[in-house]
């Protein structure tokens, strides 16, 4: 079948000669606007655990990090580890970027302990890159693929104070300059229906990331989990989702305007059914990614096809 933008797991096959998969780790890290430093609470739409949110984590116990050893080797026990035999170590729960070098190294060095792991992946936030990240993210690289993933969720600075973000577009660019100068790859993170955001927001998101260079793109929808402060504008009436057709538009524009060169390693977020409050369709990804595909081919439309630097 006719690809109609470019998967991530097509491309790590090409990259690697065969399928590779993550195992998600919980580093036990936090964010620069939950523990004060920025601000508290953190971000309106994130529970307490963070974007890992099913991710077993065990409990940090030991101040020699083996915790993060230890999810490795259960990864590696586990049924998943059958389906592949190369693995991306996935630091995805908050900053993983917010400590000391030492520090960031050590947890780091304590997840790389298998020859079948043959890429290191970091969530972070853009205002939590700087040159000695930089630096120590590069000393991987000889081993092992290295990419950065950053926080950009949307352009427009107003959202990003009411989301409590603490992070704004600027500090997205001046990331984006400091990684490609060691020449490590991006993937940047956009929201789609986001609180008080419209149609013209998604589309001046998208022109501000094709002002940058980056490789890789994840599209997220909106959910609204418990225990959050989104969730409390959901039941006050503050927040209405958006629905699953508004959605698919949205996912539509945001591929059919972004450089055909972008790895898409994501067309939705995962919400865990447990603590998913809304929207409902949310947690049928088959809907949505069967949704999408159908729309692409039915509207003969395809990654980049409007793209225009």
């Amino acid at each position: 079948m006719e690809e109609k933008y470019k998967h991530l797991n097509n491309y790590l096959k090409e990259k690697f000669g065969e399928r590779t998969l993550k195992i998600c780790i919980d580093g036990n890290f936090t964010c620069p606007n939950r523990n004060g430093k920025l601000g508290i609470g953190g971000c309106i739409f994130c529970s307490e655990k963070g974007s890992g949110e099913h991710i077993k984590s065990l409990e940090n116990t030991s101040k020699n990090y083996t915790f993060i050893t230890d999810q490795v080797v259960n990864y590696f026990n586990s049924y998943k580890s059958k389906r592949a035999n190369k693995f991306i170590v996935y630091f995805q729960n908050f900053t993983n970027t917010y400590a000391t070098i030492d520090i960031l190294k050590t947890k780091y060095d304590f997840a790389l302990i298998d020859s079948r792991i043959v890429a290191l992946a970091i969530s972070t936030r853009p205002d939590c890159i700087n040159e000695d990240v930089c630096k120590l993210l590069k000393s991987y690289t000889d081993k092992y693929y290295v990419w950065v993933e950053l926080g950009l969720q949307t352009s427009n600075d107003k959202t990003s104070k009411l989301l409590n973000k603490c992070c704004y577009s600027k500090d997205f660019t001046n990331a984006v300059k400091l990684l490609n100068k060691y020449n490590i790859d991006i993937v940047t993170h956009i929201m789609v229906g986001l609180p008080n955001e419209d149609f013209k927001d998604i589309q001046n998101t998208v022109d501000f990331i094709n002002q940058h260079s980056i490789q890789g793109l994840k599209i997220h929808s909106t959910y609204v989990v418990k225990n959050t402060k989104l969730a409390d504008m959901y039941y006050n009436g503050i927040y209405t989702p958006l629905t699953l057709e508004e959605y698919l538009n949205s996912a539509c524009y945001i591929l059919t305007h972004i450089s055909p060169d972008i790895i898409i390693h994501k067309v939705s977020g995962d919400a865990p059914k447990d603590l998913l409050i809304a929207p409902e369709w949310n947690s049928h990804k088959k809907w949505i990614l069967n949704g999408l595909d159908k729309k692409l081919k039915e509207e003969n439309l395809w990654q980049g096809k409007y793209y225009n630097l």
